[in-house]
């Protein structure tokens, strides 16, 4: 049997119309456009409607992969849908979604966190360089707005909801990936929590007055966490691949803050042209991130056909993934748009934290 590799052959993101500014939030919390921006560099998020659900993001990001990919239904032969904010804790999102697509296939959701979009990535490359399956759907989806506290200023700002996808499928010719590292740090899961519902702690009337429900952070400790693994991951994926800052066309790091992502392209001596950040309009989408951010790249024309990706993610768990991705050559191209929306990176000052 000749070796398969993953070609991404698919593409797409559904973010809600709803847009919230900090202006917005400051109507609601104690807070400022200043106070947020230099924190965080987010100028605004989208925000779920009432119609929005995990699920129809998820179904509308992969229904715009499979259409750009030239792909239907029935050829698809696996989906994974990456989130931790699913519509139910039973059944898995996953099903809901394959069901909304029309598949006839196996489905499975992957609850990682924010790097659960490359956890699921390198679980679908797994699956197609063993033969087991040709195409497959890889979903990043995340509703975290209604798991947020509106009145903690400290969480509240840096969230977004949206949902990003792709099409792999199995190819002879070598792409798809070539270094990956998957890690956890269980030690600090409580730097990014949310107690209830759960097993630890069932839902009761006490709970839901002390607000357990809601999701918790300790901004400094991710703050750390994050920059110190950031560059360490990429350096040994990199490493393992025989590879160069140099060799790598597009950095696309989980769109977590714009602070960490500066303070890790700094210590790395990173080209800020090569990185992508778009969380200034999107806030922090946790498992939506990357494939969001990847979504907009190859729609752009930024990500073309035979470049080297390097994606960075990391998050609840403690959690962190890095791979080094080969687009293929036959990648279908995009007209290219004008500019990239992404922020330029100034590499000035880092703020040493999330929350003041």
């Amino acid at each position: 049997m000749p070796r398969l590799y993953s070609n991404l052959i698919g593409w797409g993101h559904y973010a809600p119309e709803n847009i919230v500014t900090n202006d917005d939030l400051t109507k609601i919390v104690d807070t400022s456009d200043e106070w947020i921006q230099s924190r965080s560099g987010i100028k605004q998020r989208h925000i779920a409607g009432e119609n929005d659900f995990t699920s129809t993001m998820s179904t509308e990001a992969a229904r715009r992969a499979m259409k750009q990919a030239g792909v239907e239904p029935e050829d698809v032969d696996f989906l994974i849908v990456a989130t931790s904010s699913p519509d139910y804790i039973t059944p898995p999102v996953s099903s809901q979604v394959q069901d909304q697509l029309g598949l006839k296939c196996g489905a499975m959701t992957a609850m990682v966190g924010c790097t659960g979009f490359v956890y699921a990535l390198v679980t679908a490359d797994q699956f197609i360089q063993t033969g087991a399956y040709r195409t497959i759907v890889v979903v990043g989806a995340e509703l975290i707005s209604r798991n947020l506290d509106w009145e903690d200023r400290t969480t509240c700002v840096l969230f977004g909801d949206g949902a990003g996808a792709v099409v792999v499928q199995a190819t002879e010719t070598p792409c798809g990936l070539r270094a990956f590292e998957l890690g956890s740090e269980g030690a600090g899961y409580e730097a990014i929590i949310a107690y209830c519902p759960g097993t630890a702690e069932p839902v009761t009337h006490e709970r839901i007055d002390a607000r357990r429900q809601y999701l918790r952070m300790n901004g400094r400790a991710v703050f750390k966490f994050a920059t110190r693994t950031m560059g360490e991951s990429l350096q040994r994926v990199m490493d393992k691949a025989g590879m160069t800052p140099d060799d790598i066309d597009l950095f696309i790091p989980h769109q977590a803050n714009a602070r960490i992502i500066e303070y890790a392209v700094k210590k790395m001596n990173l080209p800020p042209e090569k990185v992508v950040m778009n969380v200034d309009r999107y806030g922090n989408t946790s498992a939506a991130s990357i494939p969001i951010a990847l979504s907009e790249a190859l729609s752009e024309g930024r990500a073309k056909p035979g470049d080297t990706l390097a994606l960075i993610g990391f998050g609840a768990g403690l959690t962190w993934a890095s791979t080094i991705f080969d687009l293929g050559t036959t990648l279908t191209e995009t007209p290219k748009r004008a500019e990239p929306k992404a922020t330029v990176i100034s590499g000035d000052g880092v703020v040493e934290g999330l929350i003041a």
